[in-house]
């Protein structure tokens, strides 16, 4: 018996050492009293002058707190820490030598200690490899939809153009923009727009999959759907040869995100503005067809958006002059270059007298130090898509209001009564125009009633959002005017929809009044159901006596246009409300 336990002894040695685990008895103070080959050769290039006399000493620059957390662990017994990392770092003595090491410390009773130690570099190592891998990975991943993002983009893109001649270059990059997602974002909230991604994401993918099955002679291996901006993404089509068959894919692509879907209980449309390149010789990098295929998708936007645009050179040197545009209207704001001016709002009396003080209509210009006057359809649009609306809108209500109330001091009752001011759609756009305009009302000390906004008429129907903030601005007190009445997307059946108080027949009705039937008739019918609804009118754009006769006759309010005088700077104005139009007192005179 003695000798088969004599026998267990030596095997159970023989496994203690030849294990690759570091195993080693200690004293509770760390005085070795037992440490197999491995532990020795773990710890041997820690050891100073090769001493582990004692486990503490040797761990006291690595681990520190060890000896003070055997001494806290209050039982008689037990594991007093498993599998503790500890990081060795670079430098030691052998090549070859760990550099992590897993320490667990059992403790078999108050006078003993066993540790074991494990090699983990490797291991560690292959961790950090994974994990750099997935960073890697997710540094690509766009994390709200799980698509490739800007990064993975370019990437994919380069390594495209690069992998081919650029005489055999097939493919094209498609930029889609999503219209007014900024409205939806704010209507239904950030997470159900986070929905409404994610749900693009899949239909751009899904499309591109069924491009890529029925379109057998431009399919390959290159095609990408990415999202690079918050509602912005990019679908890369490997294998086109020609600019109709990225139309195609285009107007696939367009229809199958144009599909209703419910969000939040409301049946919701997404449109997309895009923009085409095709690839083909032209040696430029990835990010410059990715800008070039964003001016092309800017095309289309201004074109009125739900439509694509095939990049041109041409379209390049559009943008950078709009870009140099944006550049001088910020100095031109910084440096007084901008000023107002002013065309008369006559009123329109039963007997046919003209009134000259019904209203003034405020217009902005510029006067640039080299270009001189800069028609406003060159830089408005420009305003609005970087954003120096707000500033620009700002300037004129403030300067006209100004103007206004000084004209009721000097002019007394020949003053214009109303003054009339247009909103664009970027600023009906910006969270705090009505407090904007109100600051405006009581720093100049304008009457709100005497203060008339315009919208136009496709503004005006577009949306729930638009609505809600005209009728804010209504409740301050704030006349509202319908501009360009005719050339929207609404009807007259729409009219009672709109909250407003004035309607401004457009000039291209009024410039026929006089020659054509159906204008006269179409001009007739509005002025009747506005009146029905509380609303009075206004003939845009009269350039002749025959023109007012007719507008006068069919029951218009007010006249605007060149007949009673040009858009003209407030020191002009004065002279003119000082004049006597007798010549215009009668209709047909």
């Amino acid at each position: 018996m003695a000798e088969q336990a004599t026998d267990d002894y030596e095997t159970l040695l023989q496994f203690l050492y030849r294990t690759p685990i570091g195993l080693m008895q200690t004293a509770s103070n760390g005085d070795v009293e037992m440490l197999n080959p491995m532990a020795s050769r773990l710890l041997m290039p820690l050891a100073r002058q090769g001493n582990l006399d004692n486990l503490f000493t040797v761990m006291a620059p690595y681990v520190p707190q060890l000896q003070q957390m055997i001494r806290d662990f209050a039982p008689a017994s037990g594991i007093v820490c498993e599998a503790v990392k500890v990081e060795l770092g670079i430098g030691l003595p052998h090549e070859r030598s760990p550099t992590v090491l897993a320490l667990s410390v059992l403790k078999l009773d108050n006078a003993r200690l066993m540790i074991s130690l494990t090699d983990v570099t490797l291991e560690m190592r292959r961790e950090q490899d994974q994990l750099a891998r997935e960073l890697s990975h997710a540094a690509r991943i766009d994390s709200l939809t799980g698509i490739p993002n800007r990064v993975e983009l370019i990437e994919h893109l380069q390594s495209m153009m690069d992998s081919s001649p650029a005489a055999a270059r097939r493919g094209a990059l498609l930029f889609l923009n999503c219209d007014r997602f900024r409205q939806i974002n704010d209507m239904l909230g950030t997470t159900a727009g986070d929905d409404i991604l994610r749900l693009m994401g899949e239909r751009l993918r899904t499309a591109l999959r069924q491009h890529a099955l029925t379109d057998a002679e431009a399919a390959g291996t290159g095609d990408l759907v990415a999202r690079i901006g918050s509602d912005e993404f990019v679908v890369v089509v490997d294998g086109v040869r020609a600019p109709d068959l990225a139309e195609r894919v285009a107007q696939r692509l367009l229809k199958a995100l144009a599909v209703p879907c419910s969000v939040g209980g409301k049946q919701i449309v997404c449109h997309f503005s895009m923009g085409i390149v095709v690839l083909d010789g032209d040696a430029s990098g990835a990010e410059r067809i990715l800008q070039d295929a964003s001016i092309a998708m800017r095309e289309a936007k201004r074109s009125g958006g739900a439509m694509y645009a095939l990049f041109d050179h041409a379209m390049r040197g559009r943008a950078e002059h709009r870009g140099d545009i944006e550049v001088a209207l910020r100095r031109a704001l910084a440096e007084d270059e901008l000023f107002v001016v002013y065309q008369p709002v006559v009123g329109f009396r039963p007997d046919g007298v003209i009134e000259q003080a019904a209203g003034v209509e405020a217009l902005v210009r510029w006067l640039h130090p080299v270009r001189g006057l800069v028609p406003p359809v060159e830089f408005i649009g420009i305003a609005e898509e970087s954003g120096l609306i707000g500033a620009l809108g700002h300037f004129v209500l403030a300067t006209a209001c100004q103007e206004f109330m000084r004209w009721q001091a000097e002019l007394g009752t020949r003053a214009p009564r109303r003054l009339a001011v247009n909103l664009s759609r970027a600023q009906l756009a910006q969270p705090d125009l009505v407090e904007s305009v109100a600051a405006v009302l009581q720093a100049t000390g304008m009457p709100a009633g005497l203060l008339q906004l315009e919208v136009t008429e496709s503004l005006a129907a577009q949306d729930a959002e638009v609505r809600d903030c005209l009728m804010r601005l209504q409740s301050l007190g704030i006349q509202l005017a319908l501009d360009d009445f005719g050339t929207g997307y609404s009807s007259l059946a729409c009219l009672h929809q709109m909250p407003v108080n004035t309607v401004k027949i457009d000039r291209s009705f009024v410039c026929h009044a006089d020659t054509s039937m159906h204008h006269r008739v179409l001009i007739e019918a509005t002025v009747m159901v506005a009146h029905s609804l509380g609303m009075d009118t206004v003939a845009e754009g009269i350039e002749t006596t025959a023109q007012a006769a007719v507008v006068m006759q069919l029951g218009c309010d007010k006249g605007q246009g060149y007949l009673y005088g040009k858009p003209m700077e407030a020191r002009e104005l004065v002279a003119w409300a000082l004049e006597d139009l007798g010549v215009f007192c009668r209709a047909g005179s």
